[in-house]
């Protein structure tokens, strides 16, 4: 039997634009956490019917299949990068599959200095090291990095191999003036990595769904009003995910998560309550707010 030959897709930048095999790309996306409780024969209809273009995962993908799945569905993804591991040989392995949009190294690692000795400037140097290493491999993809807030100065110039910046942001439900400071201090490509909010209202102690679609609506809606100098979003999350805090066999309120203050609206990232979709994949009133402006 003949191996499948695949064909990569060819991904460029121009004046902070993405674009697939010569056609703009705009990233409408969603962060997709890829565990136990995730099921993507299930969860990519859902993805297609929301109007989803784009995942962003948090751990490297090995079945090819999967990757079929996503690319007979047209869906991209941004795929993540172990910066510890043998990762010249994954992306040798999977460069050539049309389904990758990106490489991504690493998500909030400002946010942990404790990895690296005490010293941001220690994962900025593993950063730049990365990225240099990928782009010598992979001439077709470009190299990203999830940055949480918006990068420093320092950070922005000890990484100049990063092609494209992604933002973690918490701000409320109003990211514009992230993305203005961004621009100010960079001219490198950005696309926002994380946004969103979860459906749980501490003040109140109940789920808020139509808090949460409310807040969707005007931090999508911000975003995508700045299209010409921002390549897009990937929202946080697509399902709830019942293990991060507490008891994972059931839905608990909590959890630990960085300069999380601005979620809106209470102030209190729920870690388990931030799906645009339930546990068992029932739709929230945020889906058809993501499915309306992703149209």
């Amino acid at each position: 039997m003949t191996p499948k030959v695949e064909t990569p897709s060819i991904v460029t930048i121009s004046q902070k634009k993405l674009f697939v095999d010569g056609n703009r790309y705009y990233i409408k996306g969603i962060c997709y956490g890829r565990n136990g409780y995730f099921n993507y024969q299930q969860d990519i209809p859902m993805m297609v019917e929301a109007n989803i273009n784009t995942v962003r995962v948090y751990a490297q993908i090995f079945d090819r299949a999967e990757l079929d799945a996503y690319h007979s569905a047209g869906i991209k993804v941004i795929m993540q990068v172990d910066y510890n591991g043998n990762y010249e040989a994954y992306v040798r392995d999977y460069m050539t599959h049309p389904a990758v949009l990106m490489w991504e190294v690493g998500n909030e690692n400002n946010y942990h200095s404790d990895w690296f000795g005490g010293n941001l400037n220690n994962w900025y140097r593993i950063l730049e090291e990365v990225a240099t290493k990928i782009k010598t491999i992979d001439t077709n993809h470009p190299v990203a990095t999830a940055h949480g807030e918006v990068p420093t100065a320092i950070a922005l110039n000890s990484c100049p191999s990063v092609d494209i910046w992604g933002m973690n942001l918490y701000r409320w439900d109003n990211n514009i003036p992230a993305i203005e400071a961004f621009i100010a201090l960079s001219e490198k490509p950005l696309y926002i990595s994380e946004a969103g909010a979860d459906s749980y209202d501490s003040r109140s102690n109940i789920e808020r769904e139509d808090l949460q679609a409310q807040a969707t609506q005007n931090i999508l809606s911000g975003i995508l009003s700045k299209s010409d100098v921002c390549m897009g979003v990937t929202l946080f999350s697509f399902s709830d995910e019942w293990w991060k805090a507490g008891n994972p066999s059931q839905q608990d309120s909590g959890g630990e998560a960085p300069n999380s203050g601005g979620v809106p609206y209470d102030g209190a990232a729920n870690e388990e309550y931030w799906g645009i979709v339930k546990h068992d994949r029932s739709k929230k009133e945020a889906y058809n707010i993501v499915k309306d402006l992703y149209n």
